[in-house]
C-alpha cells in the first residue's frame, strides 16, 4: 500500500510539474501579448495622429483651393471686364494694350503656378490616402491575428482551468482518503501498543512460570539423576534429534516468494514469445497481404508452442512450494521435487536453443529487407548478439539447478561444502540474466524508435512493437525481483541446517534425521493413544445418524471443493482475459488518441479553408462597393463639369462637395470607434487571463505546500506504523524462541526424568534384590 501511495505522489507531483511548466509557458504568453497590446496602443496612437494631420492638411488645402477657386473667378471677371475695355479703346493707342497685355501675361504666370501648386497638392492628398489605406489594412490584419491569438489562448487558459479544477479535486480525495488511513493507522497502532502491552504481560507470566519449572527440573534433576547420556558421542547419538521448526518455515517462505516472483517470470516470457509470433507474421512482410518466408513460418510454429514449455516451470515450482511443510526436513537432499522443476527447466533451455537460430535468420532477414537502414541493420545485430547472450546465461542456470538437484537423488553426487558456490554462482548468473535483458530491452526500444520513422510501418505493427516493449519491460522487472530476492536470502541457501542430537559435534544424515523424525512422530502418537481415554459408547440408532451426517458432508465437502477448484481455475481464466483486454484497452487508448488528433487537424484544415472563401467573397463585395460608389461620384462629378466652363480653369472646381467629405469622414470615425472598441475589448480579456493565471499560481502553490505537509505527514505515520510493527515482531519473535527454548529443555527434562525413573526402579530392584538375598542369608547363618 505505501508503494502504491508513493507513486500516485509521484505521478501527482510529475503532473503538478507539468501544469507549473505550462503555467509559465501561458503567463510568458500573457506578457507578450500585454507587450503588443501596449506596442498596438502606440501604433494606433501615432495613426492617429497622423491621420489628424492628414485631416488639418486636407482641410487647409481645401480652405486654400476655395481661395483659388475665388481668386480664379475674380481673374476670369477682370480679364473680361479688361478685354471689354479692350475693345472698346483699341483706337486710343497702344500704350494701354501693351499695359493690358503685361497684366495678363502677369495673370497667366500666377495662374500658372497656382495650377501646378493646386496639382502638387493633389498628388500629397492621393499619396497620403494611399497611405493611410494600407496602414489601416495592416491594422485590420494585426487586429485579426491578434483575436485569434487571444481565442487560442482563451481556450487555453480554459483547458488549464478545467485541469486545475480537476487536479484540486483529485488532491482533495487523496488528502480526506489520507486522513481516514492516518486515522486507521492511529487506532491500529494503538491497538498493537495494547497487544504489545498484553504479549509483555504474558511473557512476563511465561517467563517467571517456566523459570519456577526449570529451577524445580533441574534440582530434581541434580537430586534424582545420577547419569548424563549427552556427554558421552555413542550415547548421544542415539538421542533423537531436535527438529528446526524455523528453519523449516523460512524455507516455506522462501519458496512461497520465489513462486510468486516465478509466476511473474512465466507470465512475462508467455507474452513475449506471443508478440514476437505477432512481430513474424507481420514484419518484414504481412501475412494477410503476402505469404511469410518459410524460415519465418517455421519460427512462428515452434514460437506457438512455448506454453507447453514455459507453463511446467510454475507447476514444477508450485509442487516443490508444497512439499515443504513444517514437519518435514528441508535440505538438498530430501527436496525431490526439485529434480523435477530442473527437467522442465531443461526442457525450456532446450526450447531456447531450438529456436534460437531461426531467431537470428528472422532478424538478418528484417536486415535484408529493401528500406532496412544501416541504424536498424546495426540494431538488429546487437539484438542477434543479445540473444545469444540470454540462452547462454538459460544454460548455465541449467547446469547449476541441475547440480542442485543430483543431491536428491544421489546423496554423494555433490558435498555439502560445494552447496554454497553453487549457490553463490548461481545468484551471480541471475543478475546476469537481468543485465543481458536489460540490455536486449533497451535496444529493442532503439529499434523501434528508428522503426517509426519507415514508411511501411503499419499501425497494426506499431501497436504489436508497443506489446513486444511492454512485455520486455515486465521480464526485465520479473529477472531484476528474481536476482535481488536470491541476492538477499543466499545466506539462507548457503547455511547449513545442522541436524544431530543436542551437546553432540557430528551431524547426521538428512535422511536419517527424517527417519528419526517420523519416528518421534509415531511415538508421540502411541504415548497419546495410549494416554486418551476411551470413549464411552454410543447408540446404535444415534451411530447410524451420525453416519449419514458424514456422509453427506464429505460429499458436499467434496462438491465444495471441486466448486473452489472450478472457480480457481476460472479466476485465473479470467485474469488471462482481463490482461488480454487490458492490453486491448491499451492499444484502443493509443488509436483514439490518433484519430482525435487527426479529427483535430481536420477540423482545423476545414476551419482554414472555410476562412479562405468567406476571405475571397467579401473582397469582391467590397470590391462592387468601391467601384458602385467611383461610378456614383464620376457621375456627380460628370454632372457638375456640365455645369462649367469646358476651359483649363473650369476644369480645376471639380473637387469634392462638403457633403461627401462629410461622409468620408463619418466612415473613418466609425471604423476608428470599432476598432478602439475591440482593442479594449482585446485588452479586458487579457487583463482577465492573466488574473486567472495569476489565481491558479497562487493555488497550485497553496497545493503544492499542502501536499508537502501530507507527504511529510504520511512519511512520519508509515515510520511509526514500520516502528510498531518491528517491535511486534520482535516480541513475537522473543516469545516464540523463549516458548520453544523452554517447551525443548521441558520436552529433555520430561526425557531425563523418564530415564531417572527407570534408573532408580532399577535401583530399587536391585536394593530389595539385595536386601532378600541378605535376608536369605541372614537366615541361612540363623540356621548354621
Amino acid at each position: 500500500m505505501a508503494a502504491d501511495l508513493q507513486a500516485k505522489y509521484s505521478k501527482l507531483a510529475q503532473e503538478y510539474s507539468k501544469l507549473r511548466a505550462q503555467n509559465q509557458v501561458l503567463k510568458k504568453g500573457v506578457v507578450d501579448e500585454q507587450a503588443t497590446s501596449v506596442s498596438l496602443k502606440d501604433q494606433l496612437k501615432q495613426r492617429d495622429q497622423s491621420l489628424r494631420k492628414v485631416e488639418q492638411e486636407m482641410d487647409s488645402l481645401s480652405f486654400r483651393n476655395q481661395q483659388l477657386a475665388k481668386r480664379v473667378e475674380l481673374l476670369q471677371e477682370e480679364l473680361a471686364v479688361s478685354e471689354a475695355k479692350g475693345k472698346k479703346g483699341k483706337n486710343k493707342g497702344d500704350s494701354p494694350s501693351q499695359q493690358g497685355l503685361q497684366a495678363q501675361s502677369v495673370f497667366d504666370e500666377d495662374l500658372q503656378k497656382k495650377i501646378q501648386e493646386n496639382e502638387r497638392l493633389h498628388i500629397q492628398f492621393y499619396e497620403a490616402d494611399e497611405q493611410h489605406r494600407r496602414q489601416e489594412a495592416q491594422l485590420k490584419a494585426r487586429l485579426e491575428e491578434l483575436e485569434r491569438g487571444s481565442e487560442q489562448h482563451q481556450a487555453v487558459v480554459d483547458g488549464l482551468a478545467t485541469k486545475y479544477t480537476e487536479t484540486i479535486e483529485r488532491l482533495q480525495s487523496d488528502k480526506a482518503r489520507l486522513e481516514v488511513k492516518a486515522q486507521t493507522l492511529e487506532r491500529e497502532a494503538k491497538e498493537c501498543r495494547m497487544r504489545t502491552e498484553e504479549c509483555q504481560q504474558q511473557l512476563r507470566r511465561c517467563q517467571s512460570e517456566l523459570s519456577r519449572q526449570v529451577k524445580q527440573s533441574s534440582s530434581v534433576i541434580q537430586e534424582k539423576v545420577p547419569f548424563n547420556d549427552t556427554k558421552f558421542s555413542d550415547y548421544n547419538s542415539l538421542n533423537v534429534p531436535p527438529h528446526n521448526r524455523r528453519h523449516q518455515l523460512k524455507a516455506r517462505d522462501v519458496a512461497g516468494q520465489a513462486l510468486g516472483f516465478v509466476q511473474d517470470l512465466v507470465a512475462a516470457l508467455l507474452n513475449f514469445h506471443s508478440y514476437t509470433e505477432q512481430r513474424v507474421h507481420i514484419y518484414p512482410l504481412d501475412s494477410s497481404i503476402e505469404p511469410i518466408s518459410p524460415l519465418n513460418q517455421k519460427f512462428s510454429q515452434y514460437l506457438h508452442e512455448n506454453a507447453a514449455y514455459v507453463r511446467p516451470l510454475e507447476d514444477g515450482l508450485l509442487q516443490l512450494h508444497q512439499s515443504i511443510t513444517e514437519d518435514t526436513v528441508t535440505v538438498l537432499e530430501t527436496v525431490g521435487k526439485l529434480r523435477r522443476f530442473a527437467d522442465h527447466f531443461s526442457s525450456y533451455t532446450h526450447f531456447l536453443l531450438k529456436i534460437l537460430p531461426y531467431q537470428l535468420k528472422s532478424l538478418k532477414e528484417e536486415s535484408e529487407a529493401p528500406l532496412c537502414t544501416a541504424a536498424l541493420t546495426a540494431k538488429n545485430q546487437e539484438l542477434q548478439d543479445d540473444m545469444r547472450k540470454v540462452t547462454s546465461v538459460f544454460e548455465k542456470l541449467q547446469n547449476y539447478i541441475n547440480l542442485l538437484a543430483l543431491p536428491s537423488v544421489r546423496q554423494d553426487a555433490m558435498p555439502q561444502s560445494s552447496s554454497s558456490a553453487v549457490f553463490t554462482q548461481l545468484a551471480a548468473c541471475l543478475h546476469n540474466l537481468h543485465d543481458a535483458i536489460k540490455e536486449m530491452s533497451k535496444h529493442y526500444n532503439q529499434k523501434a524508435s528508428l522503426e517509426q520513422g519507415l514508411p511501411t510501418v503499419t499501425q497494426k505493427l506499431r501497436t504489436t512493437t508497443e506489446c513486444l516493449l511492454g512485455s520486455l519491460g515486465s521480464l526485465t522487472n520479473s529477472t531484476g525481483k528474481i536476482a535481488t530476492f536470491f541476492s538477499n536470502n543466499l545466506d539462507f541457501f548457503t547455511s547449513s541446517t545442522g541436524y544431530g542430537p543436542r551437546g553432540g559435534t557430528v551431524a547426521l544424515n538428512p535422511l536419517q534425521a527424517e527417519d528419526m523424525l517420523a519416528n518421534k512422530k509415531k511415538a508421540a502418537a502411541y504415548i497419546h493413544a495410549i494416554k486418551k481415554p476411551r470413549p464411552q459408547s454410543v447408540p446404535y440408532r444415534e451411530a447410524l445418524s451420525n453416519r449419514r451426517i458424514l456422509t453427506s458432508s464429505t460429499e458436499s465437502r467434496e462438491g465444495l471443493t471441486q466448486q473452489v477448484q472450478q472457480s480457481q481455475e476460472k479466476i485465473a481464466r479470467l485474469e488471462q482475459e482481463k490482461e488480454h483486454w487490458l492490453l486491448e484497452a491499451q492499444l484502443g487508448k493509443v488509436r483514439l488518441e490518433k484519430e482525435s488528433q487527426r479529427i483535430t487537424d481536420l477540423e482545423a484544415q476545414l476551419a482554414a479553408a472555410l476562412g479562405g472563401s468567406l476571405a475571397s467573397l467579401t473582397v469582391p463585395d467590397n470590391a462592387a462597393v468601391h467601384s458602385l460608389e467611383d461610378s456614383e461620384m464620376e457621375q456627380s462629378a460628370t454632372g457638375k463639369e456640365a455645369t462649367l466652363c469646358s476651359s483649363l480653369v473650369g476644369m480645376l472646381c471639380t473637387t469634392p462637395t462638403v457633403e461627401n467629405m462629410g461622409d468620408e469622414e463619418s466612415r473613418e470615425q466609425l471604423i476608428k470607434t470599432h476598432y478602439m472598441a475591440r482593442v479594449g475589448e482585446l485588452t479586458t480579456q487579457l487583463q482577465i487571463s492573466d488574473s486567472k493565471a495569476v489565481h491558479f499560481h497562487s493555488e497550485c502553490r497553496a497545493l503544492a505546500k499542502r501536499l508537502a505537509i501530507a507527504e511529510k505527514s504520511r512519511e512520519t505515520l508509515s515510520e511509526e506504523v514500520k516502528l510498531a510493527n518491528q517491535n511486534i515482531t520482535r516480541l513475537q519473535d522473543e516469545l516464540a524462541t523463549t516458548k520453544r527454548s523452554y517447551e525443548d529443555q521441558l520436552s529433555m527434562m520430561s526425557d531425563h526424568l523418564c530415564s531417572m525413573n527407570e534408573t532408580l526402579s532399577k535401583q530399587r530392584e536391585e536394593i530389595d534384590t539385595l536386601k532378600l538375598g541378605s535376608k536369605g542369608n541372614a537366615k541361612k547363618n540363623k540356621g548354621r
